[in-house]
């Protein structure tokens, strides 16, 4: 059993179940609400709805990992990897928008980075 994966395979479950339950009515609704034209609309709703998969697939492969680390090192630096790049996706984006305090303006990248430095600590 492997705490760093398991801790790692926690964090991205809360993440997903964030994902759901803040997005739903922050973004989704706002989005579906907004005056996009048809397209481009359903193609975000459902690229949010893929990001809902990919978080809950993630969370489920790293536990079961943190369970048997033996399995599948390469899995688990495949998911590190796409956690960093959603982190810096993230970051990038927000701190080219001229907010004040854009970090906290979208702080979804507190939630991915830990999964990815938990996940890369459980490969040690």
């Amino acid at each position: 059993m492997d705490g760093w994966l398991l801790a790692s395979g926690a964090v991205a479950g809360v993440t997903a179940l964030i994902h759901v339950i803040a997005g739903g009515p922050d973004v989704v609704r706002a989005l579906l609400g907004s005056t996009l034209p048809d397209e481009p609309m359903r193609t975000l709703h459902a690229v949010w709805h893929f990001v809902t998969a990919d978080l809950l697939l993630s969370a489920v492969a790293l536990l079961g990992l943190g369970l048997y680390p033996e399995s599948n090192a390469p899995l688990v630096l495949f998911i590190v990897a796409h956690f960093l790049a959603y982190a810096a996706a993230f970051v990038v984006v927000t701190l080219r928008a001229e907010w004040s305090r854009p970090l906290l303006r979208l702080p979804q990248w507190m939630l991915l980075l830990p999964v990815a430095i938990l996940a890369a600590a459980g490969t040690v």
